[in-house]
């Protein structure tokens, strides 16, 4: 494939994930009670351009991300009255922010497809989550978050849902590198070191696994914001649906062994 073939491919790439980006954002698992929001990993697509295409190019996608984003929340703007403090959400709350997804590809040389993915996912949260921080401690302070002890607050405001987005970003993500190869030109089947007869157990096992994880965290960081203050509040905990989580994990265990262990015990099927 010539360069400038490479270079239309990846621009329609780009924009496809980017609009997917956007859809997800709008996909939310859960809105928490003072604030924020547990999206269906809405930051993967981005992060899965960073790892195709690199970095730079990631960020560079991020940066668009970040530009709709704020373009979607342009309401928030209503809330502060200096040019600095728009400024400052601008760049932190949305353009920053959402454009740290691009940096998921960054452990792409380091290791497998789908531990990189999941420690790509982490830094996009850790460093997304940074950019809200500072963002409470500071812009924030005094409107909706006390300035007594801002900064303490807003990391456990931005954890109750940050947190759990993070997590949600990390799981799909390594589900999605396990199954697809994005190291290639061509998107095809990922395959492991350990080959099965019937790989799509495996699939449906780790497709199970991850959608009980993702359950298991919405049920449980839901409660962890306090609805009058926004504050990270553990003793939320006690509010939450025990038996829903238990009930949960146990069928997704007992069903992704089955699973594993049939495709563990399944012949190969010999190549012609």
């Amino acid at each position: 494939m010539n360069t400038k073939t490479s270079a239309a491919r990846r621009l329609v790439e780009s924009a496809i994930m980017l609009a997917i980006a956007t859809v997800l954002s709008f996909l939310k698992l859960v809105d928490l009670p003072y604030g924020g929001s547990i999206t269906v990993a809405s930051m993967l697509p981005i992060v899965i351009i960073s790892y195709r295409h690199g970095v730079k190019w990631g960020l560079l996608t991020g940066l668009v991300f970040g530009i709709i984003q704020q373009l979607l929340g342009l309401n928030t703007l209503s809330y502060v009255t200096t040019w600095q403090s728009i400024v400052a959400v601008i760049l932190l709350d949305y353009i920053i922010a959402f454009a740290a997804a691009g940096l998921g590809g960054a452990f792409r040389k380091t290791a497998s497809q789908p531990l990189a993915v999941l420690l790509g996912g982490l830094l996009v949260g850790i460093v997304r989550y940074i950019c809200h921080v500072i963002s409470g401690a500071t812009v924030w302070a005094g409107l909706s978050i006390p300035t007594e002890a801002a900064l303490v607050y807003s990391f456990g405001y931005n954890a109750t849902y940050m947190i759990p987005e993070t997590i949600v970003l990390m799981v799909v993500g390594y589900y999605i590198a396990s199954v697809l190869d994005f190291r290639k030109e061509n998107v095809t089947r990922y395959t492991a070191r350990v080959e099965s007869a019937l790989p799509f157990l495996r699939w449906i096992a780790g497709l199970i696994i991850s959608a009980a994880l993702v359950a298991d965290t919405v049920l449980v960081f839901s409660k962890l914001q306090n609805a009058d203050s926004g504050e990270f509040d553990i003793t939320g905990l006690s509010a939450v649906n025990w038996t829903a989580v238990i009930i949960i994990s146990a069928v997704a265990l007992v069903l992704s062994v089955v699973l594993f262990l049939i495709a563990a015990k399944t012949p190969k099927k010999e190549k012609a």
